[in-house]
């Protein structure tokens, strides 16, 4: 099954069913002794429906039992009661209204699954009775997990019903989640909203919530974002933010997952390391290396963001990337001191090197060598010879270049920068031959001076 992702408080898949509120009314009963009425229509007399005047006080007592919270005392009086071959139909179903209303009050939801299911079988229930037990049935069977039973009994209700209030509709998607029919929800949801609209009526922020997953399940993910800007704009809460982002993530919307993030940001909505981490990475990924680095030193030195290796390595790199590299040496330092490869050994030396800080390039490089692991140790003896040769080091630094040169990749530029190094050492051989001949010829021309009896 699909959940969410991100969202560090993320929507979970599970979703909490309330507790149905179970409509049980009692028949009205015509007061005091037994009645019966006869009605003439065009064909024949009919006899109406009414309880003796026995049923009545026995229900009667029931009923002071029950306001006295002796529920089990009128449980007994509703079971002695209720005998078919000697009630009416009529009289049976308000019997059985009546257990199942003191079985549901003593939270027995069994049996008064089982008292309604017998009500409703009374071949003269009167249709009203019927319908509002059906509903009462598929509210029970919810509550008892019955899922598949709820929503066939709910579709008997919906027969019954021609103008539903959106509740049942809901009802309806519920069971389908619990039955994982994700995409069927979308239809019961939509038609909640509508029927809600038209009355004038609130729609309800779980209502948005089961839409946003199912349309999560049907992987549409624009209904998605849709449905969480609803969310944002009357109940602004923190994981509908990361919910949002998600959706923008799923459909490639990148800029919009950055403005998304950043409103979470500025909100002060972020908490976790994983939150900060990913809104750094967001910048990184939109070229505005400043903003991640800046935010990355702040929670590292809050604590909200651990200082360990991975960190320090997106720091340092969020500094590199904004040029910023004397701010990305701390960071590199920290960061190659926990590593065990010798990789970010080789990015601090680089970074020295751009600074011209040349004798720690060295120390570094050299660092990063010795620890091994290296994707690209060629590039490493670029790095490490550029700053022997700074240091007029130039046989070390021609050595880095020859081992540089080993790789085909490398070849072309390590040989150019050998070349540079002879020519700078056969320039500077010739700066000291030119040197030597000028101190000679000027020793010369004052050892004439000295024969000569002049002053030099």
């Amino acid at each position: 099954m699909k959940t969410y992702r991100q969202f560090s408080g993320q929507f979970n898949g599970q979703l909490m069913l309330k507790s149905a509120a179970v409509l049980l009314s009692l028949l009205l009963f015509a007061g005091g002794a037994a009645y019966a009425q006869e009605e003439q229509d065009n064909t024949k007399t009919k006899q109406a429906q009414a309880v003796s005047k026995e049923v009545y006080d026995q229900l009667q007592k029931a009923q002071e039992l029950v306001d006295a919270k002796d529920n089990a005392g009128a449980l007994r009086i509703a079971n002695r009661l209720y005998n078919p071959d000697k009630l009416t139909e009529y009289e049976q179903a308000n019997v059985l209204n009546y257990l199942g209303f003191i079985y549901y009050n003593m939270e027995d939801i069994p049996n008064a699954i089982r008292s309604y299911e017998r009500m409703v079988a009374i071949p003269s229930l009167e249709p009203q009775m019927l319908k509002q037990t059906t509903y009462t049935l598929a509210q029970l069977y919810t509550m008892e997990e019955q899922y598949q039973q709820a929503l066939t009994t709910l579709d008997k209700w919906f027969v019954m019903e021609t103008n539903p209030a959106p509740e049942p509709f809901i009802l309806r998607a519920q069971a389908l989640y619990q039955l994982q029919r994700f995409k069927e929800m979308i239809e019961p949801i939509e038609n909640a909203m509508q029927v809600a609209t038209n009355r004038g009526n609130p729609i309800k922020e779980d209502w948005y919530i089961l839409l946003s997953f199912a349309y999560f399940q049907d992987e549409n993910y624009a209904k998605v974002r849709d449905v969480h800007k609803i969310l944002l704009a009357n109940w602004p809460k923190k994981r509908y933010w990361f919910q949002l982002a998600g959706a923008y993530t799923e459909l490639g919307e990148d800029q919009n997952l950055i403005a998304a993030y950043d409103a979470a940001h500025t909100q002060g909505l972020l908490e976790k390391e994983t939150e900060f981490v990913t809104m750094a990475q967001l910048y990184l990924q939109r070229e505005v290396p400043y903003k991640a680095a800046t935010l990355l030193e702040k929670e590292m030195e809050s604590g909200r963001v651990s200082q360990d290796a991975k960190n320090y390595r997106l720091l340092s790199q969020a500094w590199m990337l904004s040029q910023e590299d004397a701010k990305a040496i701390p960071a590199l330092r920290e960061a190659a001191a926990r590593s065990t490869d010798g990789e970010l050994d080789v990015r601090l030396g680089n970074s020295y090197l751009n600074i011209g800080e040349h004798s720690d390039c060295v120390a570094a490089v050299r660092n990063g060598l010795r620890k091994g692991g290296l994707k690209s140790p060629d590039n490493a003896q670029i790095s490490l010879g550029m700053c022997l040769y700074n240091l007029k080091e130039y046989n070390d630094a021609k050595s880095a270049f020859r081992q540089a040169a080993r790789t085909t990749r490398s070849r072309r530029v390590a040989n150019q920068w050998i070349t540079v190094i002879d020519a700078e050492i056969a320039r500077n051989e010739a700066i000291r031959e030119a040197r030597r001949a000028a101190e000679k010829k000027r020793q010369e021309v004052e050892e004439r001076r000295a024969r000569s009896g002049r002053a030099p």
